[in-house]
């Protein structure tokens, strides 16, 4: 079989076979030019049409990205205000409160989406910030009086920069850390959300750069990011968008 393909593909020869190719070719040639001929007449009879639908798809593209964008707008504006009790987390799922945590960093200024789920590898939460950087969350709710303890944290360090990419690392819970937990992620930049801080977050309204004084990162060090596996964020407008709920 491979034989015959390269005898069919062979190059002309002999003057029989090149004049052959020639007018193959030249009737090709032709074709493709009538066609793109006919085309031409068809557009200048119909271009009143065409215009229409050229019309029509660009206000159509308008008002959709209007619309979006309201959207978005709107959102940011409603989560600017944002505040929730530690009686309200208490009562979330563990999916509600991951999503209540990335509420919470889109009204602190944060481009943020939940991304927790089986195999999530640690990553609950991931935002991104124009002069922060980019912040992976690990959310652990829990009863209140449970603690997380060192794992965690161990865990948490070694994926948010290897495998998310993160400038930042924070495990947040609506209970407490045990004193291994805190002295471990105080030494290693795994910072730590509890519940006073939490009540400080979510409640106060303090915004969570302040609650942790992070760094605001240099034009250089945005330029450089540790090379990882990057989860795309988009805008939360953009995705298929989960509120929290509360009681």
């Amino acid at each position: 079989m491979a034989r015959r393909r390269r005898r069919w593909l062979r190059r002309p020869r002999g003057a029989t076979e090149h004049l052959a190719a020639g007018v193959t070719a030249l009737a090709v040639a032709t074709l493709l030019v009538q066609a793109a001929t006919a085309g031409v007449r068809a557009a200048a009879r119909h271009w009143p049409v065409l215009a229409a639908l050229a019309a029509a798809t660009l206000v159509g593209a308008t008002a959709w990205w209007m619309r979006l964008h309201s959207a978005d707008r709107a959102r940011t504006a409603r989560l600017a205000g944002l505040r929730l009790t530690l009686s309200n987390i208490d009562a979330l799922d563990d999916q509600q409160f991951e999503f209540a945590l990335r509420d919470l960093l889109v009204r602190d200024g944060w481009t943020a989406r939940q991304v927790g789920r089986q195999g999530d590898q640690a990553a609950d939460v991931i935002g991104r910030h124009p002069a922060l950087g980019r912040i992976v969350l690990q959310a652990k709710h829990t009863t209140v009086g449970a603690k997380v303890g060192s794992p965690v944290m161990y865990q948490v360090k070694g994926t948010a920069g290897p495998v998310h990419g993160a400038d930042i690392a924070v495990v947040v819970t609506n209970g407490s850390f045990t004193r291994d937990a805190r002295s471990w992620g105080d030494k290693h930049q795994v910072r730590w959300v509890d519940r006073d801080r939490l009540r400080l977050w979510a409640e106060h309204g303090v915004a969570l750069h302040e609650l942790l004084h992070l760094p605001t990162r240099s034009p250089r060090q945005r330029a450089h990011r540790p090379a990882a596996r990057r989860t795309r964020l988009r805008h939360p407008g953009t995705t298929h968008e989960r509120p929290h709920s509360a009681p």
